[in-house]
């Protein structure tokens, strides 16, 4: 796959600023399109000054998103090596690496390491990717990964089907974008 090197930050303060995009076959950024709609939705009180982690981050395009758009702290999982140098070098040219930490591995096993609560946890993992109705059952389990009052969203194919609850985290909005789906689930304490 050939780099990316249209895209861009949709809003806030690093809006306009070019991000480095795929480097590795089977990494499939969030399209603009996409991220300024999933940024629609979520409720601005929401990413003020939060805590938010970015899984199976590719690029960093989600997470650097919400940087921009007011978090104080974004984590990121990527698993590629490859990918990870771009997401890292994303973070140093749009000034938010003292805002953040890029960790290199597997989502499923760093996510019981990583010090939580978020308050925001934005998923899109590649659409080969086997259950992601039991990852997201691991996210719903891990202790004090979620906030309270957090919200996940999980971006995946129009042919992937996930349930309306996983444990703590209920599904509040399902938004479809051509062969994307944006599955908004919250927990207990959020209101929108």
């Amino acid at each position: 796959m050939a780099p990316n090197n249209n895209m861009r930050v949709v809003g806030g303060s690093a809006k306009g600023h070019r991000l480095k995009g795929a480097v590795t076959p089977g990494v499939r950024p969030t399209s603009e399109r996409a991220r300024a709609a999933i940024f629609n939705v979520i409720p601005p009180w929401l990413l003020r000054d939060a805590r938010v982690l970015d899984l199976f981050a590719g690029t960093g395009s989600l997470g650097i998103e919400a940087l921009s758009q007011g978090a104080a702290w974004a984590d990121f999982v990527e698993r590629n090596r490859r990918q990870c140098l771009v997401l890292q070098e994303n973070l140093r040219s749009t000034g938010f690496s003292s805002q953040s930490e890029a960790h290199c591995g597997e989502a499923a096993r760093l996510v019981r390491n990583l010090e939580g609560p978020y308050q925001l946890v934005l998923l899109d993992p590649p659409y080969k990717m086997g259950d992601l109705g039991s990852f997201m059952e691991l996210l719903s389990e891990t202790q004090g990964l979620v906030d309270d009052k957090g919200m996940v969203v999980v971006g995946h194919s129009r042919h992937t089907s996930l349930a309306t609850e996983f444990g703590k985290l209920t599904l509040k909005s399902l938004r479809r974008y051509g062969d994307n789906v944006v599955e908004f689930y919250q927990t207990g304490g959020i209101q929108w």
